[in-house]
């Protein structure tokens, strides 16, 4: 049932346009594929399952999945009145997918990653999917921007290989 649903959701983000431009390249089954990726990261998320979020990725290990956020100045300023040593794009090795879900997992408040304006481009092998986020804890937006992923097709399906992502202020 689920997996019907997801089907569904993903078949209507396929043939939906992103903002005012038609932006899927590829096949539509394989647009269909990646966009459903994207649809079960957000469902993982909501449900706390974590052997359903990690089977999304390349690998288990945190250092073979390219992972980096980087923060708009807006939010830069912010963060240097407490640390001024901060920077825009500092690669913190615990800042990875599996400790987005182990925090989603662990918290006692209901997380969710809000997805629009998702973009698909695929050669049918690789594939990236280009869209806007809101992180949600508790009902409260914590944080925005957009994410941008690169995956490739194995044998067992399409598979984020990498993430980067702003950080703005909700």
């Amino acid at each position: 049932m689920l997996t019907q649903r997801l089907l569904s959701v993903a078949m209507g983000l396929a043939t939906s346009a992103c903002g005012t431009m038609h932006c899927h390249t590829g096949s539509l089954s394989d647009v269909v594929a990646v966009k459903g990726v994207v649809e079960r990261f957000r469902v993982a998320i909501v449900e706390r399952d974590k052997p359903g979020y990690m089977n999304l990725f390349f690998s288990d290990k945190p250092e073979e999945v390219g992972w980096q956020a980087v923060v708009d100045d807006e939010r830069l300023r912010s963060i240097q009145e407490n640390r001024p040593q901060a920077i825009k794009a500092r690669r913190i090795p615990t800042n990875n997918f599996v400790a987005l879900i182990d925090g989603a997992v662990s918290s006692a408040a209901a997380a969710e990653e809000r997805i629009s304006n998702v973009c698909v481009t695929t050669d049918g092998e690789v594939a990236s999917a280009v869209f806007d986020y809101a992180y949600v804890s508790a009902g409260q937006a914590t944080n925005r921007g957009s994410e941008h992923w690169q995956l490739v097709r194995t044998e067992g399906g399409w598979k984020i290989y990498s993430v980067i992502h702003s950080i703005r202020n909700p």
